[in-house]
């Protein structure tokens, strides 16, 4: 006997292709999406209250700079969070700013600097959104979310909202107490962000640095971003092109010949099983000449067996 669909409303769509929520442009199809807009998240969070009371798992995509979603797609509930609303207040030489998840990071960036608040311009080269970045600890030129967030807006399952604070993440590479959790019930609302004051041209001159490093360093179009975490006191895509696999492909993805951390998508018969096979053919040759395994920065959703 089916199960019945839970009594969801008529914005959540049944078999949904996420291949054009993801940046690699890959991706079966969601069994029910939704895509989060309301500014304060009613409408989103009764969503996910019955997603989560009929057993549903429920995945979160904001840019899609960073996920592979596999091409039978993802079960459960899948939700892209395309709310964008970024405010600030100010107190002396700090400014605290409030972004919704769903705020690309580079829109912050520019939000912060044409207002004159700095700390953020590393963010200029990030792809992807603040409730990612929260989970992720992203970071990019040596700067980080643990350099600027001061608290996030957390809605869990049985708990409600909950603010934690800095510390509450526990912050290291690339890693947050809340993408440890074995419990995935949660969805990340809001950060707020504690930046300084500083003179706009400053801050725009820095963002085009990074901008320009950028552009010289890293590959365009279809990429997922950096696909390994660098090891400790190394750099991935320096053992990867030490391997020679700079420019090595399976089907339609390749390694990038611009930057070896880099796969991207050269075709329009790629697969997200394309790209998985190298990732693990990658990762199995560094591992066999230089004898580091590769932890992957990128994650892997859906039904992949």
């Amino acid at each position: 006997m089916t199960a019945p669909d839970p009594p969801f409303p008529e914005q959540v769509l049944r078999h949904q292709p996420l291949a054009r929520f993801t940046a690699a442009r890959l991706g079966g199809p969601a069994d029910y999406l939704y895509i989060a807009k309301d500014p304060g998240f009613h409408e989103t969070l009764a969503v996910l209250r019955i997603a989560w009371s009929y057993g549903l798992p429920v995945t979160v995509i904001g840019g899609g700079a960073n996920v592979l979603v596999a091409d039978k797609g993802i079960r459960g509930l899948t939700v892209i969070n395309r709310a964008t609303q970024i405010s600030h207040e100010t107190c002396g030489e700090d400014a605290l700013v409030s972004a919704s998840s769903g705020a690309n990071l580079i829109r912050l960036v520019r939000y912060c600097q044409e207002r004159g608040f700095t700390g953020m311009e590393w963010a200029i080269a990030v792809p992807g959104t603040v409730g990612g970045a929260v989970v992720n600890n992203a970071g990019a030129h040596g700067g980080d979310m643990a350099n600027t967030l001061r608290k996030a807006l957390v809605f869990e399952s049985g708990q409600g909202e909950t603010w934690y604070d800095l510390g509450d993440l526990n912050y290291a590479y690339r890693y947050s107490e809340l993408k440890a959790r074995a419990d995935t019930r949660f969805f990340v609302m809001k950060a707020v962000f504690q930046l300084k004051r500083a003179q706009p041209p400053a801050i725009l001159r820095r963002m085009n640095q990074f901008s320009d490093y950028r552009r010289r360093t890293q590959p365009p179009g279809a990429s997922l971003g950096s696909i390994f975490k660098n090891p400790p006191g190394d750099y991935a895509g320096r053992l990867i092109e030490a391997a020679k696999l700079k420019g090595f492909r399976i089907g339609d993805v390749q390694v990038s010949p611009v930057h070896a951390n880099f796969f991207v998508n050269i075709g329009e018969n790629a697969t997200a099983d394309d790209y998985y096979r190298l990732i693990e053919a990658v990762r199995g040759r560094v591992e066999d000449i230089f004898g580091t395994q590769l932890e992957l920065e990128i994650q892997t959703l859906g039904e992949w067996a």
